[in-house]
């Protein structure tokens, strides 16, 4: 019997109070599902005392369990802002660039033209006078009718995956495991092995 494929599984569960027990949750889901999550457990040379080094050398160990990744799953649903957090975007890309399987999920299922105009310029954007829709500050508002930013979506769309999008209550938006669970249930079905 073939090992199962490992999931590198991004998101920003980390800076969660209750971190450590979603991403355990995240990782039983996964194994449910036939996979093996792929994480980086503190193994290696201790980290260097210093902030900046140790930023690095997490930064290292995370690039090194996704070479060893067969595929990603990452958690799109904004933080701290409009869009996805900003290192969970970067294992994203580097995952599409290694050309590997990427999927996405987010608890969030507004596009982000809505965040953008909705939550950021308050629904105060208008056309300019060549009908380009822009915001309060003279920036243009893009509608792609994506999840996030266009290469977020379509980094997922050409590596195969799909971005599941998912409404859960305000007070769950960063913990509610839904939304992973049927991107892990799609990906069991469109992947070999």
């Amino acid at each position: 019997m073939p090992a199962p494929m490992k999931v590198y599984l991004a998101g920003p569960e980390v800076f969660l109070p209750n971190g450590r027990e979603v991403i355990e949750a995240k990782q039983a889901l996964t194994r449910r599902y036939g996979f093996e999550p792929n994480v980086w457990l503190g193994e290696g040379e201790p980290p260097p005392a210093e902030p900046f080094a140790f930023g690095l050398y997490i930064s290292a160990a995370n690039e090194a369990v996704m070479r060893d990744s067969d595929l990603i799953i990452a958690n799109l649903t904004p933080f701290r802002g409009i869009s996805a957090d900003i290192g969970t975007a970067y294992e994203l890309g580097f995952m599409c660039a290694m050309g590997k399987p990427a999927f996405g999920y987010t608890n969030d299922p507004r596009g982000y033209v809505e965040r953008l105009t909705g939550d950021f310029y308050a629904g105060k954007v208008e056309a300019d006078a060549e009908g380009v829709l822009r915001g309060t500050d003279g920036l243009m508002v893009e509608d792609h009718g994506m999840v996030d930013n266009l290469m977020v979506d379509g980094g997922i769309d050409r590596n195969g995956g799909v971005i599941v999008r998912r409404r859960v209550e305000p007070a769950r938006i960063l913990d509610d495991l839904g939304a992973l669970e049927e991107c892990l249930g799609i990906a069991r079905d469109r992947l070999p092995g």
